[in-house]
């Protein structure tokens, strides 16, 4: 199988080194107008085919992922489709829901497989996390606040809730198997007139009770990445940046002490053991460059299909409306857009 990468930046070049180690992708391809970047890549990788123009690189390769800046993702992904590749594409989908909508459809047409690259929902940490909430293991879950903050790096084509909160808007709909349906969100543009360098979401999960408070910052002293998820059996941590214990479980919680005694305190407070889960890890872009070669392969429907980027920039767009506007953005979704159903897969793949 020839795989392309469109786009051999900072994260395109990531793809190059796990598609390269892949024993189906017999063929890597760069496609880059940087000559420099392609040159750099190119003394790591010899063997990897170079084109500058995507035209004719579409010739050279069976499917494509694409690694480009947000705002081309439309037009690199339909000339892909149009010549009957199938796509990869790196979140988000599309910078609209009008355009993410056309991808989809010509993808369903033209009968070729359109994935996106939510790299968080093939993540160990996650999958305990989503498993956790599935078993009941937390109780009743009360909510879920998401923290992504670091100084930089700040980006003039997309501001930071594009940029950054599309990794825990697709975390939050992964593990509770739901969709939004409102979004309230504030946003401040300190570093740029109108581009927002640090935003609040409120996601309100209306099927099943739940809020996701998601919380991005281009301009924080601390690298954070952290998802926290509160149930009233027990609690639970997902730390991204702390390799050795990804996930941890807190046998937490408050206690209604009051009784109905007047003068009682109003509550108690449960502190149980911690415990960090075994995860057996594997990089997640490994395990999503693998994912996307084995559906083509096999001609299956990927987990994180189209339908799923789309749905998360239903999100963003909705996002997007409420810090502008100043109000709860209700989000009204399609009766034949599927919603998230996270099946065994994930760890069907993580097996190999």
């Amino acid at each position: 199988m020839r795989v392309g990468v469109v786009g051999c930046g900072y994260w395109g070049a990531k793809h190059v080194r796990v598609l390269h180690e892949l024993p189906d992708v017999g063929q890597v391809v760069l496609i880059d107008r940087d000559e420099a970047a392609l040159a750099s890549l190119r003394r790591v990788f010899p063997a990897v085919e170079v084109h500058t123009e995507l035209e004719t690189a579409l010739e050279a390769v069976d499917a494509l992922v694409v690694a480009t800046p947000p705002v081309t993702h439309f037009d690199v992904t339909m000339a892909a489709i149009d010549a009957g590749r199938h796509v990869l594409v790196e979140k988000p989908l599309a910078p609209t829901v009008e355009q993410a909508e056309q991808m989809v459809a010509a993808a369903e047409a033209r009968g070729v497989t359109l994935m996106v690259g939510h790299t968080f929902e093939f993540n160990p940490a996650v999958w305990r996390l989503r498993d956790a909430l599935r078993d009941g293991e937390l109780g009743n879950v009360y909510y879920i606040d998401s923290v992504r903050l670091n100084l930089g790096p700040i980006r003039r084509d997309v501001n930071v809730i594009g940029d950054l909160a599309p990794h825990d808007i697709s975390i939050a709909n992964f593990v509770l198997g739901a969709r939004p349906t409102a979004v309230t969100a504030w946003g401040s543009a300190h570093t740029h007139p109108w581009i927002e360098d640090t935003a609040t979401l409120r996601l309100d999960y209306g099927t099943v009770g739940i809020a996701a408070t998601l919380r991005v910052s281009w301009l924080d002293p601390c690298k954070v990445r952290r998802t926290t998820v509160v149930g009233d059996r027990m609690m639970a941590v997902y730390n991204d940046l702390d390799d050795n214990e990804r996930i941890k479980l807190y046998d937490r919680g408050v206690i209604d002490a009051n009784h109905g005694a007047d003068h009682a305190p109003p509550v108690s407070y449960r502190y149980g053991g911690i415990s960090a889960p075994y995860l057996q890890f594997r990089e997640p872009l490994v395990v999503e460059d693998e994912h996307f070669v084995h559906s083509v392969r096999r001609g299956e429907r990927p987990s994180v299909d189209g339908y799923n980027g789309l749905g998360v920039v239903r999100v963003l767009e909705a996002a997007q409306f409420a810090v502008r506007e100043g109000r709860t953005i209700p989000i009204d979704w399609p009766a034949d857009e599927p919603a998230p159903t996270p099946t065994a897969v994930f760890e069907e793949v993580a097996a190999r």
